[in-house]
C-alpha cells in the first residue's frame, strides 16, 4: 500500500507568493476579495467628445423654419424704404359723408349705363369718385335711417372708405329717416380731430320722421360750431317705382316718397352751406364735382415721393431658409421616431 506524501515546502511557498507577482489579479482573485461583479458600458464622459459641424447644424434646424416663417410674414407686409421726403402743399378739409340708408333709397328712378338702378347704387358710384379724387382730406362716414351711427371715423385711407361704401345696404339703419340724429353724430365725429374747415355733406331722399334730435336743433348746433352743411335731395318728390316680391314673383309698384325740401334748404342756409337737388345721375355727378371745387383749403404735408420695394429680397430669403429646412429635415437630418 502506497502512502500519500505531503506537499513539499517549496510548492507551498510558490503558491503563497504567486499573487504578489501578478499586478492585475484575474477574476478568480477579484471575486474572492470583492464578491460577484458585472462590468457594463456607460455614457459617462460622452459630453467631452468633439461635436462635428453637421451635428451643430442639425441642432439649429428648427431655427431655420422659424426664421423662414418670420421672413415670409414680413414680406406679406410689403416693406418699403423711402429715398426722398419733400414737403408739399395740399388742400385738406375734414368731411363727413352723411348718407341715407332708409327703405326709400331702393326706389328705381335712376339710370346707369342704360339700366334702372336704385338711388343708393347711383349714390355709391358718384360718391366713390368724389372720395378718390380728394387729396389730403380726412373723410368720415355716417349712415342713418331710423337711427344714425358712425360707419367710419375720419381717415385719409380713401381706398378703405370706398371699400366700406360699396358694402352699404338699404335698411341697415332702419326703414325711417332721422336727419337730426345724423347731423348730431356727424358733429361728434368732427370733434375727434381739430381742423380749420369742417364740412358735412348730407344726402337724403326723405323727410325727417325719426330720431331723438330734431333737425332744427341740430342745424343750430352746427351753425354755432362753424360747421358748414351741404344738403342734397336725391330723387323726385312723389311716386317712384320699387321692385317688390309678389305672389307671382318680383314686380314693379309705385309708392309715394315724401322729401322735405324746405328742411334741407333751411339746414344749408343756417350753416352757410348749399342746397342741391339731384333728380338723375348726371345732376348728382355735377353736384359732387361742384362741392369738390368749392371745399378746398391749403395744408402742408410731408410726403415720400420716391421709394424702393424691399419685399422681393425678404421673400427670397424666407423661401431660401424654408427650402433649406425642408431639404435637410427630409434627407441628411431625417429623424426616425
Amino acid at each position: 500500500m502506497r502512502q500519500r506524501r505531503p506537499p513539499s515546502v517549496q510548492v507551498c511557498l510558490s503558491l503563497i507568493f504567486i499573487p504578489a507577482f501578478d499586478p492585475a489579479p484575474g477574476p478568480f482573485f477579484s471575486m474572492r476579495r470583492q464578491g460577484n461583479q458585472l462590468r457594463v458600458a456607460t455614457l459617462e464622459g460622452i459630453d467631452a467628445a468633439p461635436v462635428s459641424f453637421m451635428v451643430r447644424i442639425s441642432k439649429g434646424l428648427p431655427f431655420f423654419k422659424t426664421l423662414a416663417l418670420m421672413l415670409l410674414i414680413l414680406a406679406l407686409a410689403r416693406p418699403q424704404w423711402g429715398d426722398r421726403k419733400i414737403n408739399v402743399t395740399t388742400e385738406g378739409v375734414n368731411i363727413i359723408l352723411a348718407l341715407d340708408l332708409s327703405e326709400s333709397m331702393s326706389a328705381l328712378d335712376f339710370k346707369q349705363d342704360g339700366k334702372l338702378v336704385t338711388r343708393l347704387a347711383a349714390v355709391k358710384s358718384v360718391v366713390r369718385d368724389f372720395i378718390l379724387k380728394r387729396e389730403g382730406d380726412r373723410i368720415g362716414m355716417v349712415v342713418f335711417g331710423s337711427n344714425a351711427f358712425t360707419q367710419l371715423p375720419l381717415t385719409r385711407d380713401y381706398h378703405t372708405i370706398a371699400f366700406i361704401l360699396d358694402r352699404l345696404e338699404i335698411g341697415a339703419a332702419g326703414p325711417r329717416t332721422a336727419i337730426g340724429d345724423a347731423i348730431g353724430i356727424s358733429l361728434k365725429r368732427l370733434e375727434d380731430i381739430e381742423s380749420k374747415s369742417n364740412l358735412i355733406i348730407l344726402l337724403t331722399d326723405g323727410k325727417s320722421n325719426s330720431g331723438e334730435l330734431a333737425w332744427q336743433d341740430a342745424a343750430k348746433i352746427a351753425a354755432g360750431r362753424g360747421v358748414k352743411i351741404h344738403t342734397i335731395g336725391i330723387g323726385t318728390d312723389g311716386e317712384a317705382p320699387f321692385l317688390v316680391d309678389g305672389f307671382l314673383g318680383k314686380r314693379y309698384v309705385y309708392k309715394r316718397v315724401e322729401m322735405d325740401m324746405e328742411a334741407l334748404k333751411t339746414i344749408a342756409r343756417e350753416t352757410r352751406g348749399s342746397f342741391f337737388e339731384a333728380a338723375d345721375l348726371e345732376s348728382l355727378e355735377k353736384i359732387y364735382a361742384m362741392i369738390d371745387s368749392l371745399e378746398k383749403t391749403k395744408k402742408d404735408l410731408e410726403k415720400w415721393v420716391e421709394y424702393e420695394e424691399l419685399y422681393p429680397g425678404v421673400l427670397a430669403a424666407g423661401m431660401g431658409f424654408l427650402f433649406f429646412y425642408i431639404l435637410f429635415s427630409n434627407t441628411r437630418f431625417l429623424r426616425i421616431p
